[in-house]
C-alpha cells in the first residue's frame, strides 16, 4: 500500500468515475456523430477509452501494493494449467465454430447463384424458397454443430440424443397443434398455394403476404394491419395474384338517351383511355345494358389489368366515363319519381 487508506480509498473512487465519465463522453460522441465520424476516428477514440481502463487498473493496483508480476504469475497458475489442458478442445471449438459459418455462407452464396437455374419465373416464388431452406439449414447446422461441440468438451452426446428422442416424443403429444402448423407450413410452400408478396383472403382478411414461416404466415392489409395465421388454420384461402384481375364500373344513362349512340361512342372512345392506365392488359369495353333501373339504363365497362391493380383503373375508368358522355350530351340521370294525379 503506498499512500494510507483513506487516500487509496479516494482515489480508487477517482478512477471508477474517470473510466465511467470516458466511456460516458465517448459513447455519447460516436452515438451523436457516427454519421459525420470516419472509421478510424471511431476506432482511435475506442483505443483511448481502452488505454485509460488499462492504466486507470494498473496505478489502482500499484497503489494497493499489489506486485502484478505475482498476480500474474499466480493467475497463470489457476488459470493457465486449465487451458493448456483444454487447447485442442478449445481449437476445435474455434474450427466447429468457423467451419459452421462457412457452411451456412457457402450455402447462401450457392444459393444465389442457383436463382436463375430455378425452374419458375416467379421472383417470389424463388424468395419463399430460399428463405424457408435457409431456415432449415442454419437450424441443421447449428444443432450438428452443438452435438460436436459437446463431444469435444467430453460430454457423452449419445444419452443426450436418447434423451432428446424421448423428449420429442413427449413434447409430440403435447404439441401436436405445433407439429399441425409445421406440417401445413410444408404443404403451403412446396404445393405454391402462395408465397411472398401474394395478394390472398384468409378467412376474410385480405391483405399481402409478407412472411410464411414453418408456423405461421403473416398477411399485412392496405391499412398496415398484419395479421398472423396458424399454418393450419389456413383453409380455403384466395390467390388473387395467381391470374390478372377484373375492373368493373357499372353507370346509368337517361331513359331519353340513345342507347346504339351511347354504345358507339364508349366503343370509339374507351381505348383512347388506355394510355393514361399502365396497368392495363386489354382496351375498357362496354359489355352493353345490364339492366333497366326505376331511373336509368343501367350499363356496364370491364377491362383486364394486372393483377391487383383494378382498384385504382376503376377510379380512372368512372371520370372518364363521364366525360365521354358529357362530351357527346348523353345524361347521367339522377333519382327520378314520377307522380300520377287522378284529379
Amino acid at each position: 500500500m503506498i499512500f494510507s487508506l483513506p487516500i487509496n480509498i479516494v482515489i480508487t473512487i477517482a478512477l471508477v468515475i474517470l473510466i465511467v465519465g470516458s466511456y460516458l463522453l465517448i459513447n455519447t460522441i460516436i452515438n451523436r456523430r457516427e454519421e459525420k465520424l470516419k472509421k478510424v476516428l471511431i476506432f482511435i477514440l475506442y483505443l483511448f477509452l481502452f488505454i485509460i481502463i488499462m492504466a486507470s487498473l494498473l496505478f489502482a493496483l500499484y497503489i494497493w501494493g499489489v506486485e502484478l508480476q505475482n498476480y500474474l504469475n499466480d493467475l497463470w497458475d489457476t488459470i493457465g494449467a486449465g487451458l493448456l489442458e483444454k487447447i485442442g478442445a478449445i481449437i476445435s471449438t474455434v474450427l466447429i465454430f468457423v467451419i459452421s459459418g462457412f457452411v451456412i455462407k457457402l450455402f447462401k452464396i450457392l444459393v444465389r447463384r442457383s436463382q436463375k437455374y430455378m425452374r419458375t419465373a416467379n421472383d417470389r416464388r424463388k424468395h419463399t424458397i430460399i428463405k424457408i431452406t435457409s431456415s432449415i439449414v442454419n437450424y441443421v447446422v447449428f444443432i450438428i454443430g452443438l452435438l460436436l461441440i459437446l463431444a469435444v468438451w467430453g460430454i457423452n452426446v449419445l444419452p443426450a440424443l436418447a434423451g432428446l428422442g424421448i423428449l420429442g416424443l413427449v413434447v409430440g403429444l403435447g404439441a401436436q397443434d405445433l407439429i399441425k402448423d409445421i406440417i401445413a407450413g410444408f404443404f403451403i410452400v412446396f404445393e405454391k398455394h402462395f408465397d411472398v408478396g401474394d395478394m390472398v383472403e384468409i378467412s376474410g382478411f385480405k391483405g399481402e403476404v409478407i412472411d410464411i414461416g414453418l408456423k405461421t404466415t403473416r398477411v399485412r392489409n392496405w391499412k398496415q394491419d398484419v395479421k398472423i395465421f396458424n399454418n393450419s388454420s389456413v383453409q380455403n384461402a384466395i390467390n388473387f395474384s395467381v391470374t390478372e384481375s377484373l375492373a368493373i364500373v357499372e353507370f346509368g344513362i337517361a331513359y331519353e338517351a340513345d342507347v346504339d349512340q351511347a354504345l358507339e361512342v364508349l366503343k370509339n372512345e374507351l381505348p383512347k383511355t388506355r394510355e393514361l392506365m399502365p396497368e392495363l392488359v386489354d382496351d375498357p369495353v362496354c359489355v352493353g345494358v345490364i339492366a333497366l333501373a326505376d331511373s336509368s339504363v343501367n350499363m356496364r365497362v370491364v377491362a383486364r389489368t394486372k393483377s391487383e391493380q383494378h382498384y385504382g383503373v376503376e377510379r380512372v375508368l368512372r371520370k372518364e366515363i363521364k366525360k365521354i358522355l358529357d362530351n357527346a350530351g348523353i345524361e347521367i340521370p339522377f333519382p327520378q319519381i314520377v307522380i300520377n294525379n287522378k284529379n
